[in-house]
Order: structure tokens, then sequence, then C-alpha cells
């Protein structure tokens, strides 16, 4: 019998995929190379759409003990002089959550994996390697070898889900090729915990400097991390210990002695703009880095994974509780797929606003960017963490909402508009609207109140929310939910 859902890879796309379908009821296998938490520190950072899917899995009080809100944006010259700095509210934003908070990133897949236990519908099988995927009638074998006996399995599924990085076996067997999006940078990422406190202002720093661009972040009490932009004659080999790294770094932890520092990793990492030219074939969807690959400027990298497995997982188990059909994964890449382009080529302008045009470059930051602070309106726009609503899709209609997520502000007995509305479709309408809810959830906006002055501004009498919050239709009557199983399916694509 096959498995629903087998899972390639157990990062954070794949473990938030692998507990939303569990959390609908739905059976899925996770398989990874590893037999425990990756330990070195890698995604640091994520906005508050992203914390509103990580509250969705039930860790919000968990998450908010090992993560902590950064204040805003600080640009520096090589000099290390202030160019102009952007403050933001601690506070909960539209989605209820901080607009940037930092966290690393093993205390938080460990958090994720302990709470994926709680959960019978999913299990997580550690140390295999997966060495095929094969599609056959209706199902997907996927192949993979104990690494602790060497012996050889396979589970046939119903679909298989690619959350298994840049360098994805899944992406390779289905056929898909990376796109490059003209994006290249060697950078050294240095992760330090230190008992000394370092006196520096707590948001992020970033060097706008063409010869050594860097960036600076507090990760949590005693973490830090630094990247350098590495110099055509330099690797990273060249930074082995604090010592190598001390004229790095100097300028953030001063005459504080090394004895209160640990070196906790060094790595090169090459920068990448890419991605996949076809995110699906069949039965086999790839999520996360084995879709696409973000420079890290605006902090995207990792959340934009976690995006992917809310949009999908929750049409798949529609899908296969037989309440939507099949046609509907088409819109998974639909949607996602431009969004993602969108989030890729935004740290890509940003990431050379920061460090490129050489001389130039520098003399036109230094004399462009103080005169930010007379523009009240561009300090809003960088703060800004929302992000474009998706693409018109067959789960994504007409109004001027569509597409976007729905606030999530908090509406009753000191409950969040998530948490009070659950997983369904739900329609919000304004007090005055004369609607009914047509088969689904219904929830009044009170006059006044955040939701009736976002209908407002939507110029939308009531909104069709979906169950990962995204704005399906808004207007003046209800939209048609979408088609069940009776629709014709899309017929799956043969893998190569």
């Amino acid at each position: 019998m096959s498995e629903p859902v087998v899972i390639v890879g157990a990062g954070p796309t794949g473990i938030t995929a692998a507990t939303l379908l569990a959390q609908r009821g739905i059976d899925c296998t996770v398989l990874d190379r590893w037999s425990d938490v990756y330990p070195q520190p890698r995604a640091v950072h994520l906005d508050d759409e992203v914390y509103r899917i990580i509250a969705r899995l039930g860790v919000t009080e968990r998450f908010r003990e090992i993560s902590r809100p950064t204040i805003g944006l600080r640009l520096l010259d090589g000099s290390h002089r202030v160019l102009e700095e952007f403050r933001r509210d601690r506070g909960s934003g539209v989605n209820g959550y901080p607009q940037a908070t930092m966290f690393d990133q093993p205390d938080l897949e460990r958090l994720l994996r302990e709470n994926l236990r709680h959960y019978r519908s999913a299990r997580l099988l550690g140390d295999v390697e997966v060495t095929d995927i094969e599609p056959a009638d209706g199902e997907v074998r996927v192949h993979y070898t104990d690494r602790t006996d060497g012996s050889r399995h396979m589970v046939p599924a119903s679909y298989v889900l690619g959350c298994d990085g840049a360098n994805s076996l899944v992406r390779n067997r289905i056929g898909a090729t990376m796109r490059n999006l003209k994006f290249d940078q060697r950078w050294l990422v240095v992760d330090i915990a230190s008992t000394a406190e370092l006196g520096q202002w707590d948001g992020v720093h970033q060097v706008c400097d063409p010869h050594r661009a860097a960036t600076y972040m507090r990760i949590g009490p005693t973490r830090y991390r630094w990247e350098f932009q590495l110099l055509a004659d330099e690797v990273g080999a060249d930074f082995p210990d604090l010592a190598s790294l001390r004229p790095l770094i100097a300028p953030w932890v001063g005459e504080i002695d090394t004895s209160a520092m640990t070196l906790v990793r060094t790595a090169e990492y090459t920068f990448r703009a890419q991605i996949a030219d076809r995110w699906r074939c069949g039965r086999v969807f790839l999520l996360g880095d084995a879709a696409h690959l973000t420079p890290p400027f605006i902090g995207q990298g990792m959340g934009a994974g976690i995006r992917d497995a809310m949009n999908l997982s929750w049409k798949l188990a529609a899908v296969l509780s037989g309440q939507l059909s099949e046609a509907v994964l088409d819109s998974y890449e639909v949607e996602r797929k431009p969004h993602a382009r969108y989030m890729i080529r935004l740290a890509q302008r940003i990431g050379r606003v920061m460090t490129g045009g050489g001389w130039c470059g520098d003399l036109i930051r230094r004399r462009a960017l103080p005169l930010l602070r007379r523009f009240p309106a561009v300090a809003t726009m960088v703060l800004d963490s929302s992000t474009p609503p998706l693409r018109r899709s067959a789960l994504i209609g007409r109004g001027r909402l569509a597409g976007v997520l729905c606030p999530n502000p908090v509406v009753a007995e000191n409950k969040r508009f998530d948490d009070m509305v659950g997983d369904g479709f739900v329609l919000v309408a304004r007090s005055t609207a004369d609607v009914t809810a047509g088969g689904v959830r219904m929830h009044r906006a009170a006059p006044g109140d955040e939701l009736d002055r976002w209908l407002r501004r939507g110029r939308a009498q009531v909104a069709l929310v979906r169950p990962d919050g995204t704005v399906m239709a808004s207007g003046a009557t209800p939209a048609p939910l979408p088609a069940g199983p009776g629709s014709p399916a899309r017929r799956p694509t043969r893998c190569r």
C-alpha cells in the first residue's frame, strides 16, 4: 500500500510540510540522510509572514524562547560611520508577530522535530540515503539505503516532496534544472559565541563597502553572526581561527579578549540566485532550496521554503482527502514561482545597492543615504516586511485583496484570527455585508476593527480566505469555493 506522501529532506521546509500534512490527518514519511539535526548554523532570520506559519505548527511560545526580535537596520560605510539607520518596532505587526526575528537554525530544527513527534500521522527516518525516485502508474517509488547497515528499501508514495536542498537528487531525477539569475558572490560566514557583551547597536549592521562588504547581527544572548565578502585572492580556509579573524571582527569586538569568545564555525559560501525551470513532474514536487536559491541580503532563503510548504500542504491534503480535484495542484508552481523569483530579484538588487558600484557606488551611497531621513516614506518601505500578492491561479480569483494575506489580529478571547478560524476556508465579511456563508465558516468583522478597515481599504464587503491565510477572492459578494474531486484532474506528466 502506498504512503500518501514521502518527503525527502528533514530541514525546516520538509518538517514544516510534514507537520502541516499531519495536522490534517495525512500520513507521511520524512527521509533524511542525517541521524539528527545538522549542527551548523545557517539561516538566522525570518519575517512575520513566516513567523505566522511557524505559529500554525503549534510552537509559538517555544519559538519565542529561542528567538529575539531585531530592532532594525543600520547602514555603515567602510570606516563604520553610520550612513543611515532604520528602526522598527519589536512589537507585533499586521500578521501578529514581530516583523524581523533572529534565531539559530539548529535550535529551530530541534524544536520542529520535537513537535513533529506529537503527530502519529508522521514518521521521520534518519540516517538514510535516498538513491532513486521512480515514477510508476499512480505512484512514485522512493528507493533508499539505510546508512547504518547498508540495507536497501523501497517505499511507494502517492506524492513525493523534494525538500533535499541545493544539490537535490529529486530535482535531478525529474529532469528539472536550475536557471542562473546571474548573481554569484563568495562570502565568509562566521558564527561566534561570546560570554562578553559586545556593546553594539542591537540591530543588523550592513557595511556598504565595495572593497569589503560585511554584515553583523546578534542572534541570541551569546551568539553573533558576521558575513564578509571575500576578496579575489582569498578563500575561506585563510580564516581558520579567531586570530586570523580578529582584523575582520575588530570593529565590533574591540579589545575583548579572545578567551571570552568561541568560534562556532567559519565557512565559505557562494551566494547564488537560481530558480528551477519547473517545480513539478507528475506526482513529484520541489520545495525550498531544491526549487530556488536566494542571496541572503533580505533574509528570505529559509523562509521561502517554509512558504512553499504552507502553500502546497493544504492543497495536497485536500486532494488526498477527496475534497478537491488534483487539478488544483497546478496552482502551487503558478503561485509560488513568481513570488520566489520576485524575492530573489529583490535580494539581488539590495545586495548590489549595498555592495556594488566600486568607488562610484561608494560615493553615491555616502551622499544619498543620509538624505533618506528626509523622506519618512522611504524608511517605511525599507522596514515593511510584507511580500507581493500571489499571482492569479485556480485558487486565486478576482478582487483587490486577492492573493494577499489576510491580517491576523486579536479578534476575541485574546485569540488571533488564525486560531479562531482554524484550517478551513473562511468568509470574512463586514458587519454591513448582506451575505450568507454558503457552506463555509463566516467571520463578521466588528465595525472599525482591523479586519473591517482592511476590507474597506480593499474596497470589499467580503473576502474568501483560504486555509493558508491567503485571500482567494474579494468583492461585494462571496466567491465560489474551488471545484471538488468531480472536476477533471490534470493528467500527470511523466518524469524524464
